[in-house]
């Protein structure tokens, strides 16, 4: 005889499931929109370059654990942003070690305005069926979640 009053958790039911889920949909349509805007730099070449602006004189490694990639696949990100003139690299010690340091260009702080201007009207419209109030706790608990994620993870970059 079946049990009715056992309610069956399903990880589709879950907090992870709905994030990981909306992440991906995020990603998706953060890349559609680059293709249609015809932006010519990378998903990954602007999360890297947001990065770099807002942490003037980071080396590789620190940038590779913001933007989650491996320090090869952050190279190669690096290696393209600066054939495209958008970052400078240059040698800087850290802990009297020689450590690869990287800044923003002036034609990467231009071409980051004018990606940032194109796309976030747009994605202002896909959470704008979120009042703002709304919008900015749920920045700000998902925030701390991932904070809180970032301690228990290994890092292994």
């Amino acid at each position: 005889m079946e049990n009715t009053n056992i309610r069956e958790i399903h990880f589709t039911d879950s907090i992870h499931y709905e994030l990981a889920k909306t992440a991906k949909l995020m990603k998706m349509l953060t890349m559609q929109l680059f293709d249609k805007l015809k932006i010519e730099i990378s998903l990954d070449e602007c999360s890297a370059l947001d990065m770099i602006a807002c942490n003037d004189g980071i080396c590789q490694r620190d940038l590779a654990k913001l933007i989650l990639k491996d320090r090869a696949n952050t190279g190669r990100i690096l290696d393209s942003l600066e054939e495209k003139g958008f970052i400078k690299r240059f040698v800087d010690t850290k802990n009297n070690r020689l450590v690869k340091k990287m800044g923003m260009t002036r034609k990467g702080l231009k071409a980051l305005r004018e990606i940032s201007d194109k796309i976030i009207s747009y994605l202002e419209n896909v959470t704008g069926v979120v009042p703002h109030e709304e919008m900015l706790k749920v920045r700000n608990v998902l925030r701390d979640f991932r904070l809180n994620l970032e301690n228990k993870v290994e890092m292994k970059i």
